[in-house]
């Protein structure tokens, strides 16, 4: 079976992002890409842009979570548009409490974590960092 592995854009945020999902899921980041290391390659990479992060891999479970910073050249990431949705089922009422308690921090929560009416116990809110997460821990599953 494919696993899908959400990739998430950052306006130069991302190292300080993966630190704090990193300090929430655990784990050891398998990958860190700057632009500068593109210089070998032989594309120009701006002095302001070359520690920015080109790509970052967290490991979670079977799955990665990715991301890197969109270069000032392509633009901003619009941080206020609905970008989609993280969505973790977790193993547990306590695994998820622990997850959207930690990664709702500093954030805005849309749906508070409690029992569902289809069942299961969902919760979701947005980041800090401007991403929607979707945490839910189903019973019967």
């Amino acid at each position: 079976m494919a696993l899908i592995n959400p990739h998430i854009n950052f306006n130069g945020n991302a190292e300080e992002a993966f630190g704090f999902y990193k300090s929430v899921f655990g784990g050891e980041f398998t990958k860190i890409i700057r632009f500068k290391d593109l210089a070998g390659f032989g594309i120009p990479v701006s002095a302001n842009e070359e520690n920015k992060i080109m790509y970052i891999a967290l490991p979670i479970g079977k799955n990665f979570l990715l991301a890197n910073d969109v270069p000032e050249s392509l633009g901003k990431t619009n941080e206020n548009e609905n970008r989609s949705k993280i969505s973790i089922m977790a193993e547990s009422r306590e695994e998820a409490d622990k997850l959207f308690n930690g990664l709702s921090a500093g954030g805005q929560i849309e749906g508070p974590i409690g029992d569902s009416p289809w069942g299961s116990y969902f919760g979701c809110f947005r980041d800090k960092y401007g991403i929607e997460w979707i945490i839910e821990y189903n019973p019967e599953k």
